[in-house]
């Protein structure tokens, strides 16, 4: 597959990118991608909420009022559930959302996700620009020329570069961050992937690695 490369005023160079058809153009597995996803954000939760069952609350040790004669329910204890601050029933304990997945489904579930935004021709790739001092608006007149600006867009660079950081960290909906980082998630949740040209290679690298390392397990 191949995609032009745009110059960062907006305009086409002459250039295309090259992306390996193994990774951005397979037939998207739904399951193993819903499956990531799901993963990736169950693993998120703390776990930690927790609330007092009747025999955890303060008081109520003693019987509220006599057993006849009042006119209303018999009352054992005031932890019941039944009153205001009572005992909570079947209430959320500690816990751990943990979602365990294999490296072949989870390198497949990325390469699913980026198949897809190709399919949908929501991937971009930017020529390989740096700022001398980091500028919001530097960024902003870059993600406007290519007509993404506004949109959640995933930004991923070839290397860290400190600047482009600074310079795009407070731009609502846009993320940056090296190309061989982003999760499935990171990826299915960006309305646009911007791809600088140098950062194909390093994601290309990161799937070679990782089935190298699936292969010798």
């Amino acid at each position: 597959m191949k995609l032009t490369i745009f110059k960062t005023d907006g305009t086409a160079g002459k250039n295309k990118a090259d992306l390996n058809d193994a990774i951005f153009a397979i037939e998207p597995n739904e399951t193993v991608l819903y499956e990531d996803v799901r993963r990736i954000l169950a693993n998120k939760r703390q776990g930690t909420a927790k609330t007092k069952e009747r025999g955890e609350v303060r008081g109520g040790g003693k019987k509220a009022y006599k057993q006849k004669g009042t006119g209303m329910a018999r009352r054992g204890t005031l932890r019941s559930p039944l009153l205001k601050g009572g005992g909570t029933v079947f209430g959320p304990k500690p816990r751990t959302y943990t979602v365990k997945l294999t490296k072949k489904a989870k390198r497949l579930a990325r390469k699913s996700a980026l198949s897809l935004k190709a399919t949908e021709e929501c991937i971009k790739v930017v020529e390989t620009f740096s700022f001398d001092e980091p500028k919001t608006k530097n960024i902003l007149q870059i993600l406007t020329a290519l007509e993404i600006n506004g949109k959640k867009v995933l930004m991923l660079l070839g290397q860290k570069d400190k600047n482009i950081l600074l310079s795009g960290r407070n731009i609502p909906g846009l993320s940056i961050a090296e190309a061989n980082k982003p999760t499935t998630y990171d990826i299915m949740n960006a309305d646009y992937i911007l791809f600088m040209e140098d950062a194909i290679a390093l994601l290309e690298q990161t799937f070679f690695e990782e089935k190298t390392e699936v292969e010798a397990a």
